[in-house]
């Protein structure tokens, strides 16, 4: 049984030397990756292989795009973004060694391959923007919709002397709280 990623190669097989192009688009099968992101199950791939006979197999070349989507990592915030991935393997013919990937009654299976290259390119914390700020720890809310008033930090009571230092070095002035235990 073939799937929509299989492709025929009876005209190719044992002919080293021999080249065929595809390009065309199939639905995803299942939802591919497990992070914040992933390609949802039904989205389309898109596909241009290039199948090459060589005295091993079949040489299997190409790119895949795709979109995913899910949530930034900083922020929450939806997002999808599109992906393109390329790959390139060989498809042994059956024998005695045992490999990855194998023509098949006159086919080449590529979801396992095309997937595996699409998952592993998907980011481990993807983000809406590069420079997103994430969440206000405080308030949970988003700080990339800044109401333009700066939200002063709660000062840490330890470094309350430091708040009157200013960086003039106006000896003369006067220094708010700050007692002289120099002795003369």
């Amino acid at each position: 049984m073939t799937g929509p990623f299989s492709i025929r190669v009876r005209d190719i097989v044992h002919r080293p030397g021999e080249m065929r192009e595809f390009e065309f688009e199939v639905p995803a099968p299942e939802k591919w990756g497990e992070g914040l992101v992933s390609v949802p199950a039904e989205s389309p791939v898109d596909l241009d292989v290039r199948l090459e006979s060589v005295h091993e197999g079949i040489l299997v070349s190409g790119t895949a795009d795709a979109e995913y989507s899910g949530v930034c990592g900083r922020c929450l915030t939806d997002i999808a973004e599109g992906v393109q991935v390329e790959f390139q393997e060989l498809f042994a013919y059956p024998g005695d060694e045992a490999t990855d990937f194998e023509v098949q009654d006159d086919h080449v299976d590529l979801e396992t391959l095309v997937r595996d290259a699409i998952v592993l390119s998907l980011p481990f914390q993807p983000v809406c923007q590069p420079d997103c700020p994430g969440l206000d720890p405080a308030t949970g809310e988003r700080m990339t919709t800044s109401t333009g008033t700066e939200q002063r930090e709660p000062l840490d009571p330890r470094w309350a002397a430091l708040q009157g230092y200013t960086t003039d070095h106006d000896d003369e002035a006067p220094r708010p709280d700050v007692e002289n235990t120099e002795e003369s």
